[in-house]
Parts: structure tokens; sequence; C-alpha cells
């Protein structure tokens, strides 16, 4: 009977550990692994940019079968001339772009300047040696889920073939990639602005920033008129149904027009009276009223994700929709360390600036544990 009344305490305690502690531990361990994959510090060539990439291509398509995901495959110099320097520094450098093609794809980077095991499977592909970059998006079977990417340079043209890539092989399409699809190629020159007055431009901003090819909004003063001056994309919805879609909201009181096209438009749905030309613009003190009133003004975002995530703010919804996995777990760090001094990121309208001003934070707060 003593015996067994140590024993008993002792696995009560045992079980109390187990059961409540070792969790916790994971979890922990599980957090650190996460933000680890924020800190983006790779002792890698210039030319494969901030991704990790995989360098056994058997290995990669072992790892692609079993994860059920696409390879996608880069065909590099490396060392290179400026044209592959330049692909590793802009397009495989850009924070959202590292984290598509990490988590979304298995990524396996071939150098097709070295012999031996490069040379095997770059013979393989057909593919040419002492190449500029070219990208292939496949299935583990060497299936193309997309036209091989070659000659095209820029962040657009690489997050259009992993949309198309994903869509093809029946893949869900993340919404942050897809805004941020729209807004490059916006950044190619393919948008135009608007601006609306209505009574109350941090209402006003909300509700236009949901409009389907809305990318970007900006509150401010114009003539007297509280205005919200917005970019969109014409490819997706034509000035025409922007006015309408406005008024229909109640936020197109007045419009200001950029140009005598933009005018007769205008006034044939609101009338003469209520349309003039664009006049000098000035911001708003406040921008992004809903958003900059949480901690989410701390995470980098794309100019259209802080637009959508201050309009779902401001209507009561989740914004997490709108961000990525990586700036989901950034998030939940700094709402778990608000003592620390994250700036105010609301109008930086630079999303790699502003990335690696965080990460750089977040760096100095894990190196000091």
């Amino acid at each position: 009977m003593y015996n067994l009344l140590i024993i008993i305490p002792m696995l009560v305690l045992l079980f109390v550990f187990y059961t409540f502690l070792s969790p916790v531990d994971s979890r922990e361990n599980n957090s650190s692994i996460q933000i680890a994959e924020l800190q983006n510090i790779k002792d890698a060539p210039v030319e494969l940019g901030q991704v990790d990439w995989n360098r056994n291509f058997d290995e990669a398509v072992i790892k692609a079968k079993d994860q059920n995901k696409p390879l996608l495959v880069l065909f590099q110099e490396v060392p290179g001339c400026s044209t592959s320097s330049g692909y590793g520094k802009d397009v495989l450098s850009h924070p959202q772009i590292v984290e598509a093609i990490e988590t979304l794809f298995v990524p396996v980077a071939i150098y097709n300047n070295h012999s031996g095991e490069d040379e095997r499977v770059l013979n393989s592909f057909g593919e040419p040696s002492w190449n500029n970059p070219v990208v292939r998006i496949i299935t583990p079977n060497k299936k193309e889920l997309v036209s091989r990417l070659s000659g095209d340079y820029t962040k657009a043209g690489l997050v259009k073939s992993m949309i198309t890539a994903l869509q093809n092989g029946n893949k869900p399409v993340p919404l942050y990639l897809k805004l941020l699809s729209q807004e490059l190629n916006v950044n190619s020159g393919r948008s135009e602005n608007a601006v609306f007055a209505m009574h109350c431009f941090w209402v006003g901003e909300g509700k236009l920033a949901n409009v389907h090819g809305v990318l970007s909004t900006n509150p401010g003063f114009m003539e007297g008129h509280e205005v919200v001056e917005l970019e969109f994309n014409p490819e997706i919805i034509s000035y025409g149904e922007l006015v309408k879609k406005a008024r229909s909201q109640n936020v197109a009181r007045h419009v200001f027009t950029e140009n005598s096209e933009q005018g007769f438009i205008a006034k044939e749905i609101v009338g003469e009276s209520s349309v003039s030309p664009k006049s000098t613009f000035r911001s708003d003190s406040r921008p992004k009223y809903y958003l900059s009133g949480t901690s989410y003004k701390y995470v980098p975002m794309t100019n259209t994700q802080i637009a959508r995530v201050n309009a779902a703010i401001g209507g009561f919804q989740s914004p997490d929709i709108f961000l990525s996995p990586r700036q989901l777990t950034l998030y939940k760090y700094i709402e778990s360390h608000k003592d620390l001094n994250w700036p105010n990121l609301v109008s930086n309208s630079d999303f790699i600036s502003s990335w690696n001003k965080t990460i750089s934070l977040l760096n100095t707060q894990i190196s000091k544990r």
C-alpha cells in the first residue's frame, strides 16, 4: 500500500506533464519553424535569389510525388551574366514569389553551365547550355503544365506562369498570388486612375477597394470635396463600369475626370453637373483609417492587399484571406510582441522595402533570444 501511495502521484504527475506540457513545446517548435521560414537568410549564389532550391533533380521528383506538387525547374547560369544575376536579385527575391515557389511547388535549380548531373538533366530536357534563365513547370512525370518560360525576365511573367500551371494542374491558386499578379501587370503600364467624391472618404475607400479590378485607393480632398483617388485595371473593369459601381454604392456624389474620354463616359452616367476635370489632390493625414487602428498596419503588404485589408476591417470581416501564410505568421508574431518597435507600413508603397525592414527587425529580435 505504501508503494502505491508513492507510485500513483508520480503517474499523475507524468500524465499531467505529457498531456499539458508536451503539446505546448510542440506548438512552440512549430512556431519557431514558421518564423524561421520568414527570416530569408540563405547563403546561395545571387543568381538563385532567395528561393531555397533543391539541387538534385531525381530527389526533387520523389519529393514532388510525395507532396503531390508540381516541380518548378529553373535552368540558370551560375555564375551568370547580368541577365542571370538580375533575375535572381529582382524576380527570385520578391518575398511573395519566393513563398509561392517554396510552398506551392517543389523548386529545383539546374546549372546550365556545369558538367556532371546538371548537364545530364539539362540534356534530358533539350535545354541549351550557357543560356539565360529558363523556367519549366512540370508534373513529377515531366508533363508540362504551362509553356516553357524563356525570354521574359519579369516578375509578372513568372507569376502568370505559376498561376496558369496551378490551374492546369487542378491546384488552388491562393488569393494573395492572384492579387500580386494583378498588381504586377499594372506596374507594366496597364492601369488607369479615377477620382470619386462622397460624403465620407473613409467609407468610400472601404467600399471601392472591394470592387474587382481596383488595385489601390487613396483618400483625400479635391475642390472642397472628400474624395478617393484609385488605381484600377481596365482589363478587369472598364471606367464606365467602375462609375456605375461607385454610383450604386453612393460613393460618386461628384466625379473628377482624368481626360475628355472619362468626362464623356461619366456625364452619361451621373449627369453633366456632377462631373468636372480633375484638379489638385491633397492626401488625408490618416490613410487606411480602419487598417491603421490595428496591428495589421505593421505587416508588409502590397498596395492591393492594403486596400483590401482596410476594406475588410471596415466591413467587420476578417482580412486574413488576403494575406499569404507567411504574412499571417508574421502578423501573429507581431500581435504577441507588441512591445517591439514595429514600423507603421500603411503609407509605404514599396512592399519589398517594407518586408526587408520588418524581417530585419524580426531577425534582430530572434538573435537576442
